[in-house]
């Protein structure tokens, strides 16, 4: 939850987003920051070419690592989780990736959570086939994670709540562990989105946005980014280059982020998918609030539908994390999934639907449903994801911003045959 909703006389976090371009002054008195497509940037002054490439002074020197539209678009993400900077990438794989390979080193120890995004799970298992020292452990008990920890463990990286069964980690638990051994907590907040939930508040170290999801909101572009919440402690961090050594303490995670992550692997985001993020995430908070509301009514409809086995939502009571989702969030989220009673056919009941596309992403407008363990966990395997709990009839659901008794009414004549 933001602090701008707390704290008297400040602006609160819709208007302090929405009016974010106006700082300051902006080309012609346009109200959003123009798109800025030039991939060089000249100076007339030798000796302000060279500030800006050691990063002794603010600018840009090549489009690979940003431009002034994206500049926009990471200082209201920064906004809206309370941190001290953002770096922006072309995808939120890319943001993950980033974060794994520029601060990790040769025998260091990733610890993530067991339920993590299928392909955030095939990036660890790539990692690890390439000597990469990667473990995992049930993020919902902190005594799992601690009993998993080795003295390499440089990374804790972990989700709000899990994709697609929505387990939610012991956040704050994890939080303090870390802290107390000097770990960094990595925090990966796209199911609930800086509206819901701000992992600074429970110690994270960075937290990890697919700005693809609840902050560009319209499904219409790809993007990823990285905060620095200012909370961990860098200079005792042994895997930063000597070269950010001299950067401000704040700033050295951010500055090798920038330089090893996104310059050297080129994952770019375009000054154009910057701009649309920007837009969307102008409505985030008018967004989540009727989506979270649907989820909601629509979970609780399913629940008790005898042709439902299963709902997995953290706002139902019968979850097994539904005190700490609501002790830690300012709603339950909008996504949630649900397993077919034996003998009903989940192709048909999906084929069925009017109103929900079924689609592989989340986070949009409109509802969307796919069959999980044909789709997106197809790859690892039934074993896994046995492992992980995914039923093979398991389906997951993205709620979008419909009526809500239209997509009650839908999925129950869907169910209905």
């Amino acid at each position: 939850m933001s602090d701008h909703d707390s704290v008297p006389g400040t602006p609160g976090f819709t208007t302090s987003i929405l009016h974010s371009d106006r700082g300051a002054p902006i080309e012609h008195g346009a109200l959003h920051k123009p798109l800025h497509l030039s991939v060089a940037y000249g100076y007339r002054d030798v000796d302000e070419l060279a500030a800006v490439f050691q990063n002794r002074k603010q600018g840009y020197a090549y489009g690979r690592q940003g431009n002034p539209t994206t500049a926009a678009l990471e200082a209201k993400v920064t906004a809206m989780e309370g941190g001290v900077g953002t770096v922006c990438f072309t995808s939120g794989m890319a943001a993950i990736a980033a974060v794994l390979l520029a601060l990790t080193r040769e025998g260091d120890h990733v610890l993530s959570s067991h339920y993590v995004f299928g392909n955030t799970n095939s990036l660890l298992g790539t990692l690890a086939e390439r000597g990469a020292d990667v473990g995992f452990a049930d993020a919902t008990s902190v005594d799992a994670v601690r009993a998993a920890l080795t003295p390499r463990t440089r990374i804790v990286f972990v989700e709000t709540i899990a994709n697609p069964r929505t387990q939610v980690a012991d956040l704050e638990r994890i939080g303090a562990l870390c802290r107390e051994r000097g770990i960094l907590y990595v925090v990966d907040n796209t199911m609930t989105s800086p509206w819901l939930f701000q992992p600074r508040t429970v110690g994270a170290g960075l937290v990890v946005n697919a700005l693809t999801k609840y902050i560009g909101g319209h499904g219409n572009a790809l993007g990823g980014a990285v905060t620095d919440t200012g909370l961990f402690d860098w200079p005792a961090y042994p895997n930063i280059a000597p070269n950010y050594r001299s950067q401000k303490p704040a700033q050295q995670g951010l500055v090798q982020l920038r330089k090893k992550g996104l310059r050297d692997f080129g994952a770019t985001l375009s000054a154009e998918s910057a701009h649309h993020l920007a837009m969307g995430a102008e409505t985030l908070a008018l967004r989540m609030d009727r989506q979270c509301a649907n989820a909601l009514a629509l979970a609780r409809a399913l629940d008790v539908h005898p042709k439902v086995a299963a709902v997995h939502y953290p706002g139902l009571t019968s979850h097994a994390e539904h005190a700490r989702a609501r002790s830690l969030f300012r709603h339950y989220g909008a996504l949630f999934s649900f397993e077919l009673a034996a003998g009903v056919d989940t192709s048909a009941v999906l084929n069925r639907l009017q109103f929900v596309a079924l689609s592989s992403n989340l986070g949009d407008n409109r509802t969307l449903a796919i069959p999980v363990a044909q789709t997106i966990f197809y790859e690892m395997g039934a074993a896994r994801r046995a492992e992980m709990g995914i039923a093979e009839s398991l389906v997951r659901v993205s709620v979008g911003i419909e009526d809500e008794r239209d997509l009650v009414a839908d999925f129950a004549q869907a169910l209905a045959g």
